[in-house]
Order: C-alpha cells, then sequence, then structure tokens
C-alpha cells in the first residue's frame, strides 16, 4: 500500500495549480490530506471518482479554516470522522480510513502561535490524540498517523533550529510532546529509515526559502512499533510544489 500525506494549503487553491495532474501521475492508494479549507459540497468530487478515488472530506466550522481530507483508491471498511472531542472535531482535525484492523488517519495538529498564545490547545489536542491512537488499539486496531505535526521533533528536523527555539513548532513542550509520544511505542517512519539524513517538509512562502532550502520538517507518517516489519519505505517528496508543504510518502506492506 502506497500512502501519501500531504498537507494541500487550500485544496481549491491546489486544484487550479495542477492538482489534479499531480494526482494521476502520483497514484497513491490512499492519500491523506491537510488543510484543505473547503467543504464537500465546493469541491469537484466527480474529478476524484473520475480518476478512481472514494473521497471524504471532514471540514472545519469556520469556513475557509483548518479542514482533512483522504482520497482512497479501495473504499475503506470505514470512514471515521473526528476524535469525539467536539473542540477539535470542530475545527476539522481528524480523519481516518479503516481497512480490516488498520486504521490511516490524516490528522492537522494545531498550530501554537506566535508566543504559544495557542500552546495548551495544542498540546491536549496531542493528549486527545493519543486517547484515540488507544481507543484504536484497544479495538484491535493498528494505527498508521500522517499529517502536519505541526512541529519539528529534532535540531536536525529545521535549517536554523538555534534562530527558532523560542517559535511555534520547535518550543521544548512540543518537541517534549513528540519524545513522549514516540516513546508510547511508536516510529517516525522517516526518521526511522533515515536516522542522519537532512530533510524538509515545509518551506516559509517569504524570502525564497524554498530555494535556499531553509526548510523544516513538519509533516510526519508514524506507525506502531510493531509495523515496523512491514515497512518497506518513506519519503519526502520535496520537488513537488503547489503548496507551502510538499507530500511525505509511506509504503506498507498489506
Amino acid at each position: 500500500m502506497r500512502l501519501l500525506s500531504w498537507n494541500v494549503n487550500g485544496l481549491r487553491a491546489g486544484i487550479k495549480k495542477g492538482f489534479l495532474a499531480w494526482l494521476e501521475a502520483a497514484a497513491p492508494d490512499v492519500l491523506l490530506m491537510q488543510e484543505t479549507k473547503a467543504r464537500a459540497e465546493d469541491l469537484p468530487l466527480d474529478e476524484f471518482t473520475a480518476r478512481g478515488y472514494s473521497s471524504r472530506f471532514l471540514s472545519a466550522e469556520r469556513l475557509g479554516y483548518s479542514g482533512v481530507g483522504i482520497l482512497a483508491k479501495r473504499e475503506p471498511d470505514e470512514w471515521i470522522e473526528g476524535i469525539g472531542v467536539r473542540k477539535y472535531d470542530s475545527e476539522g482535525r481528524v480523519l481516518a480510513a479503516r481497512y480490516g484492523d488498520l486504521v490511516c488517519i490524516s490528522a492537522y495538529f494545531p498550530n501554537s502561535q506566535q508566543e504559544g498564545a495557542r500552546l495548551p490547545y495544542r498540546l491536549n489536542f496531542g493528549r486527545a490524540m493519543h486517547g484515540f491512537l488507544r481507543q484504536q488499539q484497544e479495538m484491535g486496531r493498528q494505527v498508521v498517523l500522517a499529517g502536519d505535526f505541526n512541529v519539528a521533533h529534532r535540531a536536525i528536523d529545521l535549517a536554523r533550529p538555534k534562530q527558532n527555539e523560542k517559535n511555534p513548532g520547535y518550543l521544548p513542550e512540543e518537541r517534549r510532546w513528540m519524545d513522549r509520544f514516540l516513546a508510547r511505542g511508536y516510529l517516525d517512519c522517516w526518521r526511522h529509515q533515515h536516522p542522519e539524513e537532512v530533510g524538509y517538509s515545509w518551506w516559509s512562502m517569504r524570502s525564497g526559502a524554498r530555494e535556499k532550502n531553509i526548510g523544516w520538517r513538519l509533516d510526519y507518517f508514524c506507525v506502531q512499533e510493531d509495523l515496523e516489519p512491514r515497512m518497506l519505505a518513506s519519503d519526502i517528496l520535496s520537488e513537488v510544489t503547489g503548496s507551502d508543504h510538499c507530500p511525505v510518502v509511506l509504503e506498507l506492506e498489506v
């Protein structure tokens, strides 16, 4: 199974920039999207269907904000919308597709914002997410958690760590959350397979950051440790444009 995750930073805008042609060429089995910024009724669902994809979207109550979506070549056994906590589900942050005992989750973690204005919300979302994952595991399911985590975990995961120690996405509290999450039995797939490699998935739109590769690795695939033998490959598609993020990939034996 070839899984891709991409913060598209506005799917309607992405479609105007060639998203559909990219989808045909990339041909993922499952595409997990974040920051879609659109309601399903405002999207060309027939275009996805024509390319062989079932689709599901969970939008935020606030128009043009947040939102997650999934395109799947094979109809899932179950769509799971949200994590059952209204203050997060109302922002359209979690959507999952279940295939048998495998749950593929698209998650858009909150940004802590300047001076940590939303840091408690972001950290509480992380706790709620762990509770949701535990619920899935208690039902005998295995989880693949993907999306924009809005945190660069280690110094190697951003171009200028010293300059960003007090900035959202690299706050000590956010990195400690990631430490705890992984310690609970999860693997950061790309880092697990590329322990010393520098790779970024997001670049500021200012000052030619992408051209200079002044970036951050904010987008992840994480799996339970017992799925490690089924991991075939993990990649970052940094050459793909159309958003300030690029897609990340996990190939999983199913």
